[in-house]
């Protein structure tokens, strides 16, 4: 019986096989790099806002605390944002007629809020309650990054399960870690002024936390 397949065949079907499969590996280490580009998590890139708020300015430049804006964050599971009264505490005296401020001015004149863009935004299935995380020891800039020093706010971590998942498994080290670099604010009027974080909470008595119900309610 004559030969069907010359010996240049197998060749040609190995290079297919090798080839298929360099295809699947490039097709699959793209999709990865995909899921963790910033395009994708929104990682370093700043959203517009209606206002182009500074967070260094206020924080860095006048020391005001996070929580003046920011006054659910102790005792609620969400941060809260700053009413229109609470900016037009500062700017019915300052900047009162600068051109940028005009949605604040107009805010507050209808009475309508100003629509801010998330820029932290989990999904439904994702319970996150910032009071018990402060409470514990856990600093904003763990997971916002170093909000004092971002002219416009982006996004410093993908805040992907297995990023949250790098400090349940180990809180102390995270509490630790503020604990050692904690930033003295310059001093501030007294509506301004806030207790300290708590500098008295044992890192190595905080409890790691893995049961699946505590995020996924």
């Amino acid at each position: 019986m004559a030969q069907i397949f010359k010996p240049i065949d197998n060749t040609f079907f190995r290079g297919i096989i090798v080839g298929g499969l360099l295809l699947l590996i490039g097709w699959i280490t793209t999709a990865i790099m995909h899921q963790w580009s910033s395009s994708q998590t929104g990682v370093g890139i700043p959203l517009a806002q209606p206002v182009p708020f500074s967070h260094e300015h206020h924080v860095e430049g006048l020391g005001i605390d996070c929580r003046f804006c920011h006054t659910s964050v102790e005792k609620s599971s969400f941060a809260g944002m700053p009413s229109t009264e609470t900016c037009m505490k500062c700017h019915q005296e300052i900047w009162k007629d600068s051109p940028m401020l005009l949605p604040v001015r107009e805010s507050y004149r209808t009475g309508k809020p100003i629509v801010w863009n998330r820029v932290h935004n989990l999904p439904d299935f994702v319970y996150f309650d910032h009071s018990i995380h402060v409470q514990k020891g856990i600093a904003c800039q763990v997971c916002h990054g170093k909000v004092e020093s971002m002219p416009l706010m982006r996004k410093e971590n993908t805040l992907y399960m297995g990023w949250c998942m790098s400090c349940h498994e180990h809180p102390g080290h995270y509490v630790a870690l503020h604990q050692n670099n904690q930033r003295q604010p310059p001093k501030t009027p007294t509506e301004m002024s806030y207790k300290p974080w708590d500098p008295n909470i044992d890192p190595k008595r905080v409890k790691e936390i893995r049961n699946c119900s505590a995020c996924h309610r």
